[in-house]
């Protein structure tokens, strides 16, 4: 019988109880986890998800993004007693594997969470997680990268000292913390996630709440504080036909 996971899950979301498309895709594999929502839409989303997997916060509309939430649910992780913690973002739409040089959907996404927790076990990685499909278009050599970023789905060491700080790009601010100090991360690239194509397509969320309307101002100073924080690493740039930071991320490989 194949090992169940073993460490907490907790999505982040806001204004999305009409699709909350991560909590769907873990109920349709018995998988449990923790939603954590405002107090003032907890019974939207009893409603849509069920009673038992609502985590109310103790806070609302604080106008800092998701990054207080982010907080909230690693110290309660780390008040049960783990030693590490998954977060995910509510938009991801599927797993997929690797399969025969396929990208193949799979439904046992279980597997996919053992795998990289057995990761933990014997490496001292402070941050973990599932690259994008769209990132990952050739059958990868190795099943993970080593010193990058993550995205949308992080199994976090509850122990490192760091914590979500930033209102925007706030996963690169917190990657950033941990390689800026020696640490290391691992993308998994043998199992992937699908996340929406882009944020702006679905309501609720960040979209609504830091960048509604589609400002250009807003993009710039999205890009902006990142290189704020870390100017030695971080330059803003045009792409993709807006403002947008740039790392190259490679210099942390070499560590």
């Amino acid at each position: 019988m194949a090992s169940k996971h073993e460490y907490p899950i907790y999505i982040i979301s806001k204004g999305r109880a009409y699709n909350p498309m991560t909590a769907n895709i873990f109920k349709k594999a018995n998988i449990d986890f923790l939603i954590a929502v405002e107090p003032q839409e907890a019974d939207e989303y009893k409603l849509s998800i069920g009673e038992k997997y609502v985590l109310i916060l103790p806070f609302a509309n604080l106008g800092l993004g998701s990054y207080p939430a982010r907080n909230y649910c690693w110290e309660h992780a780390k008040n049960l007693g783990y030693k590490y913690h998954w977060i995910f973002d509510d938009n991801i739409r599927n797993f997929r594997k690797w399969i025969n040089g396929k990208r193949l959907v799979i439904d046992n996404i279980n597997d996919a969470l053992v795998y990289v927790e057995k990761n933990t076990y014997y490496n001292n990685i402070d941050i973990l997680g599932f690259e994008y499909t769209t990132f990952c278009v050739r059958a990868p050599k190795q099943p993970f990268k080593k010193n990058v970023h993550i995205y949308s789905s992080l199994l976090i060491n509850n122990a490192i000292p760091y914590r979500w700080r930033l209102k925007y790009n706030e996963d690169i601010d917190l990657c950033l913390q941990v390689l800026h100090n020696g640490g290391s991360t691992l993308s998994c690239v043998y199992y992937l996630v699908d996340k929406t194509s882009t944020t702006a397509k679905m309501k609720g969320g960040n979209q609504d709440e830091l960048y509604k309307g589609n400002n250009p101002e807003k993009k710039l100073l999205k890009a902006k504080m990142i290189e704020a924080v870390w100017p030695q690493y971080a330059k803003t740039v045009i792409r993709y036909g807006r403002f947008h930071h740039f790392i190259d991320w490679k210099i942390f490989k070499k560590k």
